[in-house]
């Protein structure tokens, strides 16, 4: 099968995937969230995290990793799920250092976390990775082919995709133009940019403002409220440092 193919249905299946496990994780799991609010967990502003879509890409590639060097077929599935949560936590530690270094923006903190590294990656979410790796290895990896080959027969399907990628495209720019306003924001008062605490600031602010204009300022734009909510939560140094 064409592996552009393959990695295409793979990065789109694993951004939906990945986005509704932190949907979910962060509603009912997370400290960062105490009052247990529905908060969209990604950078974009859809329904997707391309993080996870890479993560998927690479656990099919690491599935057909040859670990017969170890003895007894329990123990070649822990080394392989071992290699499996190492993969994502480098990809997730070197995309949690662009964004902080290159944006000053900090997407998620594992600072409380024991043994974490710049409080970007811990032990404790590797060893979740390794439970992933291990439901993605026994419920999906068996079935994947069979699926990728219902998508590649399925026209409607595939146009589904594209118009995903499309979306996905337009909210990437987006997003990196106002990645830049907070960048520069961030700069200038020498701070890093925690992403949760400023969407926790901004839904704040935005019910609050709904709360008191819904009735004088029914036909006030989300975009011009965004932008002041924005401006404000970062004036206000509503985030941590």
């Amino acid at each position: 099968m064409n592996m552009f193919l393959v990695l295409t249905f793979l990065f789109f299946a694993g951004s939906l995937i990945g986005w509704g496990i932190e949907l979910i994780w962060r509603r009912f799991f997370s400290a960062n969230n105490p009052e247990r609010k529905w908060i969209n967990p990604g950078f974009l502003t859809g329904p997707y995290l391309p993080l996870y879509g890479l993560s998927l890409s690479i656990l099919f590639s690491m599935s057909f990793i040859d670990v017969s060097f170890v003895k007894g077929e329990w123990a070649q599935k822990i080394v392989l799920f071992v290699i499996m949560a190492l993969c994502i936590t480098v990809l997730e530690y070197f995309a949690g250092l662009v964004f902080i270094k290159g944006m000053k923006i900090k997407l998620w903190d594992y600072s409380s976390c024991w043994g974490n590294i710049q409080g970007i990656i811990c032990p404790q979410y590797s060893f979740y990775w390794a439970l992933l790796s291990a439901v993605y290895y026994f419920l999906v990896h068996p079935r994947i082919l069979e699926w990728l080959y219902w998508f590649t027969n399925h026209l409607a399907f595939c146009l589904v995709v594209g118009f995903f990628y499309g979306v996905f495209t337009v909210d990437l720019c987006y997003t990196l133009g106002l990645s830049a306003k907070i960048r520069a924001f961030a700069t200038e008062k020498q701070i890093e940019v925690h992403y949760e605490s400023l969407k926790l600031a901004l839904q704040k602010r935005n019910e609050e403002f709904r709360e008191k204009r819904r009735f004088l300022f029914q036909l006030h734009t989300y975009g011009r409220n965004f932008a002041e909510s924005l401006r404000e939560a970062l004036a206000d140094n509503l985030l941590g440092k």
